[in-house]
Parts: structure tokens; C-alpha cells; sequence
């Protein structure tokens, strides 16, 4: 009795853990092998393609932690939390445009939060279980560096808030005319 009991469990659990898995190859950042995608204006997107050793060369250790290794950044510490300047927010990996400062906005938690990206078909999304329950990761759709998560806890008129590490950012400031 005792056997069929822990073979009941043992299913339970590995038929849990499958279909979460599934559920995340599904949507996994493996970008399409096409390498661009067909934006709905008609323009194209080519993906970048790097090795592991390659982002790890090209990037600080900090950035290649939380690009491509899906860390995160202490909270209060990045370089763009209380950024006020007007601007473009781009990812550092591949300078695709992805948050323009006008949709952002102080949220209390210490890392840059957007209430919408510039575009979204620039932002891939995936789900993330790292923390032990659901949430929305959000990724650059050019070359699959992590950026942070979004959730729905955020101002009008979407009540997004894209909570985005600094260090996945660059910044470029608008020139004053």
C-alpha cells in the first residue's frame, strides 16, 4: 500500500513538473530559427544570434548576469531608478528602442518602471517560475536578454508596469533644441 501511494505522488509531482516545463518550451526564449520577424507595420526585425561566450565577452559581468543568466539587480541600486531626463530607454545587448521616458513612472520599488513599452511587438514574454508561483518575464524580441517582469499592478491607461533591471538598459538622453 505504502508503494502505490508513493508512485500516486511521485506521478503527481512528474506530471506537474512536465506540463510546466512544456508549458515554458512553448514559450521559451529560444529565438525563431528564420533569424527576423515581420513586424506589423511591414518592417523586419533581425534577431541577434550569440554564443554564450560571445555575450559573455561583450558584457560586464553584472549585465551578462542579468541578460542572460535572467538575474536581478538589488532594488534602489541601478542607474536609471530615479532617472528623470527625457528620452530613449534601448537594451544595452542589442540597442533595440524598447521604453521611451514618458511612459515612465516612480512605482516605490526601486527598479524603472514603464507603463508601456515603445513598441510591443519588441518585448517577448515567457513565463517565469523562478520565485515558486507565475509570473510574466518580459525579454528584448531582438536578441532574448532578460529585462525584468511586467505586472498588473500599474498606472492608466494600460495598468502595466514593466519593472525593468537598469543594468539590461542604455539610456540616450533627447537633444535639446
Amino acid at each position: 500500500m505504502r508503494w502505490l501511494f508513493l508512485f500516486l505522488i511521485l506521478s503527481v509531482v512528474s506530471c506537474k513538473t512536465n506540463s510546466q516545463s512544456n508549458d515554458v518550451a512553448e514559450h521559451s526564449a529560444v529565438l525563431p530559427n528564420k533569424g527576423f520577424k515581420l513586424l506589423e507595420n511591414g518592417d523586419t526585425l533581425t534577431y541577434v544570434n550569440k554564443t554564450e561566450l560571445e555575450w559573455n565577452q561583450e558584457l560586464s559581468p553584472q549585465e551578462f548576469y542579468v541578460l542572460r543568466k535572467k538575474g536581478t539587480e538589488r532594488s534602489f541600486t541601478g542607474e536609471y531608478w530615479d532617472n528623470k531626463k527625457e528620452g530613449l530607454y534601448t537594451c544595452r545587448a542589442c540597442d533595440l528602442p524598447l521604453f521611451a521616458s514618458d511612459t515612465k513612472y516612480k512605482s516605490g520599488t526601486g527598479w524603472p518602471s514603464f507603463w508601456k513599452p515603445v513598441n510591443e511587438e519588441f518585448i517577448r514574454r515567457d513565463t517565469d517560475y523562478d520565485l515558486g508561483y507565475a509570473r510574466t518575464e518580459v525579454m528584448c524580441d531582438r536578441c532574448g536578454g532578460h529585462l525584468g517582469h511586467v505586472f498588473k499592478d500599474g498606472p492608466p491607461p494600460t495598468g502595466l508596469r514593466y519593472c525593468i533591471n537598469s543594468v539590461s538598459l542604455k539610456f540616450e538622453e533627447s537633444s535639446k533644441e
